[in-house]
């Protein structure tokens, strides 16, 4: 069953993805960044060309022809590659294919709109069971 992370109070939810996926590449997982509403894709595919200042991610759209060996994906609609272990949602609603990865990350801004649309997915996932870890990120660098 898919553990789910939720991170929340997130300051800028861009730039917590980056740091998350930093972190899955660094653990030698390969990640899928879900980024289907408006200019989201674009947006997180050129933060993880420029942020960290120091870093760089390498990235690449799921349909690119270097997706199998690129340890960070960007997809901006529902397909997803089986072989993927972490998925990152940067989407208001639940992703429509969690539930094929070991892990879903799920990053909540702090403004009441991200809020409100993380109480709904947060709800949705504990209603069917699945095990949550909760990161504050007002709290700690939980990220």
């Amino acid at each position: 069953m898919t553990s789910i992370d939720f991170y929340f109070n997130a300051p800028d939810r861009f730039q917590v993805a980056c740091r998350l996926a930093g972190k899955a590449m660094a653990q030698g997982r390969q990640l899928v960044v879900y980024a289907p509403e408006g200019d989201s894709a674009s947006r997180i595919d050129k933060l993880l060309w420029t942020w960290p200042a120091t870093g760089f991610v390498p990235h690449c759209s799921l349909h690119d022809p270097l997706a199998s060996d690129t340890p960070v994906l960007i997809a901006a609609d529902a397909e997803a590659p089986r072989r993927c272990e972490v998925l990152l949602n940067l989407a208001a609603s639940c992703p429509p294919h969690f539930e094929r990865f070991e892990r879903l990350l799920e990053v909540v801004g702090a403004d009441e709109a991200e809020r409100a649309a993380g109480r709904e997915c947060y709800r949705y996932y504990r209603s069917r069971g699945y095990a949550i870890a909760n990161h504050d990120l007002a709290q700690s660098d939980a990220a």
